[in-house]
């Protein structure tokens, strides 16, 4: 069994396989996080992005569980100088790890870390877990139409982005879920602030009514379980 919980804006908890995973773990200065940085269990973390809103609390959590970083190259030489154990990949290219088979996607947006540092490329994550579960986090990321060779994998959960402003927005995101063709979808990346404000019970029923993937509405807390 695998376990999503959302942990508010773009951060997610991932349990499977007795594997905890962080992504994107921005908890200090996120206002619709649940939870506490220091509450937080890792054995691994995924950096999509270099921009603070998604490095967030990297470094002080993997300090304190010694959880291997994965990210691009760039990132993961970024965080390796701040005495951080780090993993480095790059899009298109896979890894099989001890929780499952991690490939990196594109993504089309920034990634300059907060120091104003090269980030390297932005990127999505397309997970194959042990038990051969299909898990795709488009991360921050507009729509492109590679998103249909993403759902060749047949893919059982895609977490996607409705905010709009600096992501794809619902309609885009409405898109997206057609290319890929998940059986569950989990939005995220909205209603953090109110520059991303969305309705996302009416977007839901428009994926609903458009598709066939069940569109889960969590709160920031709440899980999803999928066998």
């Amino acid at each position: 069994m695998t376990t999503v919980t959302w942990l508010g804006h773009a951060s997610l908890a991932i349990e499977s396989s007795s594997y905890h995973i962080l992504i994107d773990p921005f908890i200090s200065g996120n206002p619709a996080a649940p939870v506490k940085e220091e509450d937080l269990q890792a054995d691994f973390i995924l950096v999509s992005h270099g921009h603070g809103d998604h490095v967030g609390d990297t470094v002080s959590i993997a300090k304190r569980t010694n959880a291997l970083v994965i990210s691009n190259f760039e990132i993961a030489n970024w965080l390796g100088n701040q005495g951080v154990r780090t993993h480095p990949q790059h899009i298109g290219g896979g890894f099989k790890h001890p929780f499952g088979y991690l490939k990196l996607t594109q993504a089309l947006h920034g990634s300059a870390l907060p120091d104003g540092s090269y980030g390297g490329n932005p990127a999505g994550f397309l997970l194959t877990t042990l038990e051969g579960i299909k898990l795709y986090f488009a991360c921050d990321t507009g729509l492109f139409g590679d998103m249909r060779l993403i759902g060749e994998e047949g893919i059982d959960l895609a977490v996607l982005p409705i905010g709009d402003n600096f992501t794809m927005g619902p309609d885009d995101a409405l898109r997206a879920v057609k290319l890929i063709q998940p059986k569950h979808v989990i939005p995220i990346h909205y209603n953090t602030w109110d520059l991303i404000a969305q309705d996302v019970q009416h977007w839901k029923k428009r994926v609903e009514e458009e598709t066939s993937a069940q569109v889960h509405v969590l709160s920031p807390g709440q899980s999803l379980q999928l066998d």
